[in-house]
């Protein structure tokens, strides 16, 4: 089983063929015996977690494949579709070093954990379904971790990933080390004061941490 991350750069004209994709390319997800989890993902800056935050013109898609199934599916009309339109495309193969937590009450990445010694690039993927009535407690205590996560040290890069506008989010990372990311996540203060509100505040109905060895990637982030 391979987990495989795709991000696309449309032109803003193409905006509604990509919100129309984004309903119509499920059946195809569905429908691919090779794929055990997927998840089609809007983007965004990753600084407020709010709408305003969403970035129109990249888009998203993850899964967990098959090895046997993934040279098909890469060639498939849904890939071609997304690599006409694109601009700009983000490839990246994965390995699950740790995962904590459910996405659509599964642990879809769970059964493909192993001990590996791993001193590589390193991709952090957060998830959370906010309560609705934490909502606005949840978007106050964001700023001061986003601004501390764009000055850490071995951040190569982030975005923000969601599966709807509200209410479903989450950041995509890479960091050049397993270390480098647990400074951030253990001993940054930011971080550290978030992490104790949400045991405080509770305002995730559902959250999923997870580590990944980037085994290979591809195009621009």
């Amino acid at each position: 089983m391979t987990t495989k991350v795709y991000f696309w750069r449309v032109p803003r004209k193409y905006f509604l063929w990509a919100i129309l994709r984004m309903a119509l390319d499920r059946r195809a997800l569905r429908r691919n015996p090779s794929i055990s989890f997927w998840k089609l993902l809007g983007t965004g800056k990753g600084e407020t977690f709010t709408p305003r935050d969403a970035d129109p013109s990249r888009w998203g898609l993850l899964i967990n494949i098959e090895d046997q199934g993934l040279a098909e599916f890469e060639n498939s009309k849904l890939i071609k579709n997304w690599n006409g339109k694109s601009i700009e495309k983000f490839e990246a193969t994965l390995k699950p070093i740790a995962v904590h937590g459910k996405w659509s009450r599964k642990n879809p990445f769970k059964s493909e954990i192993a001990p590996i010694d791993w001193n590589g690039k390193v991709v952090a993927i957060t998830r959370a379904r906010i309560k609705w009535r934490k909502n606005f407690l949840f978007w106050s205590s964001v700023p001061p971790v986003t601004k501390s996560l764009r000055s850490a040290p071995g951040l190569i890069s982030a975005i923000g990933i969601g599966e709807a506008p509200l209410g479903l989010q989450g950041t995509f990372s890479i960091w050049e080390d397993p270390k480098t990311i647990s400074y951030f996540a253990y001993r940054g203060e930011a971080h550290k004061e978030v992490i104790a509100a949400t045991a405080r505040e509770k305002w995730y109905a559902e959250e999923l941490f997870g580590r990944f060895a980037l085994i290979s990637s591809s195009g621009v982030l």
